[in-house]
């Protein structure tokens, strides 16, 4: 792998565009010498936005035009059909190219993933791509997928989830055997849903380093690193998460700031609360994998700020390093290959 990594923006995308990705790209240059960065989208406006932040003759920026942009709230199947010039269509286009390693997006969800599956294609034995966030834990994190490119999955699709994840965790954390768990609504194999149930089965008969059904809580726990479930409830689970944390900060601001007492108890708490509020914030966790693709695209929150942003550039380069479309393919073919031996065997 070159010492040198190219990753294309989607310059235009999310809530609040060039504003957030530009600052973002400045950041990111700086932290990581070993990279180079491709914003795509209107020339014009990334120029001046470059201008405005003296970075216009950075030799480690491209600027590649697009004409259209992806709204937030557009319908993937209009994005993929009618905005084939778009600044996410085209970032992808150029991992697809190889004139980009990674591509980092903090558009349309659906449009996203609509685009790079077309694009970039699954990876043989995938049926479906997942996507793939680090949650924070006690002393670390844990990995759930899917989360929310996949309403409705098979027992299949979790299997192959599992297989995602794990060999994610694995190029990425240098975890050899990652724990993975699958998410059920208790540890009893009479609990869940017959999806499930079939999930758990192919689970146990597979080469993971399965331990079970595993429950809600178990995510913070670290008993896990990788926890697999559909993307509804990987949605409904991550949503909970964010606003749960967002009710506790404030509530934490409020109750400190109610009187001098309680002031100068949060001045003498105040190296505590920073820490927490570092290993919580969502800031330094934002960026999702979509798993599974041919290619690396990493999925920033569309609200995201400029830090946020640039930690999914990070995400996007640490994938580039541990080659990770490549190990969840070897992965695969090598589970292929063993049931057919068992299969020349019998």
């Amino acid at each position: 792998m070159s010492s040198h990594y190219r990753i294309s923006l989607d310059a235009m995308g999310g809530d609040h565009g060039l504003s957030v990705t530009v600052p973002s790209a400045i950041t990111a240059l700086e932290q990581y010498p070993d990279i180079s960065l491709i914003l795509v989208g209107d020339e014009t406006l990334i120029a001046e936005a470059l201008v405005e932040n003296n970075q216009i003759d950075n030799p480690r920026i491209t600027i590649h035009h697009a004409s259209q942009t992806v709204g937030m709230d557009e319908p993937p199947a209009l994005a993929l059909r009618g905005k084939k010039d778009s600044s996410m269509r085209v970032a992808i286009n150029l991992v697809k190219e190889g004139t980009a390693d990674a591509v980092v997006s903090a558009g349309n969800t659906g449009a996203l993933m609509a685009t790079a599956r077309f694009v970039l294609r699954t990876l043989p034995g995938i049926d479906r791509p997942a996507i793939c966030s680090p949650i924070p834990s006690k002393i670390g994190h844990t990995h759930v997928l899917d989360l929310g490119a996949n309403i409705d999955s098979t027992a299949e699709h979790l299997h192959q989830f599992a297989i995602m994840g794990s060999e994610l965790v694995r190029a990425i954390d240098k975890i050899e055997r990652p724990a993975v768990g699958l998410l059920n609504i208790g540890q009893e194999d009479i609990k869940g849903n017959e999806q499930v149930k079939a999930a758990n089965r192919l689970l146990k008969e597979g080469h993971l380093n399965y331990i079970g059904y595993v429950e809600g809580d178990d995510i913070f726990e670290d008993r896990v690193d990788v926890v697999v479930c559909d993307g509804f409830v990987g949605n409904v689970a991550l949503k909970t998460i964010e606003g749960l944390a967002k009710m506790l900060s404030g509530t934490l601001k409020q109750q400190f700031t109610k009187n001098w007492a309680t002031k100068l108890m949060a001045l003498i708490a105040l190296p505590v609360l920073k820490s927490i509020q570092k290993q919580f914030d969502p800031r330094r966790h934002n960026g999702a994998s979509l798993l599974g693709l041919q290619g690396i695209v990493i999925k920033s929150h569309g609200g995201a700020d400029a830090l946020s942003f640039a930690n999914a550039i990070s995400i996007a380069r640490k994938e580039i390093i541990a080659e990770v479309p490549q190990k969840i393919r070897h992965r695969l073919q090598a589970l292929v290959d063993v049931e057919q031996a068992k299969d020349n065997k019998a």
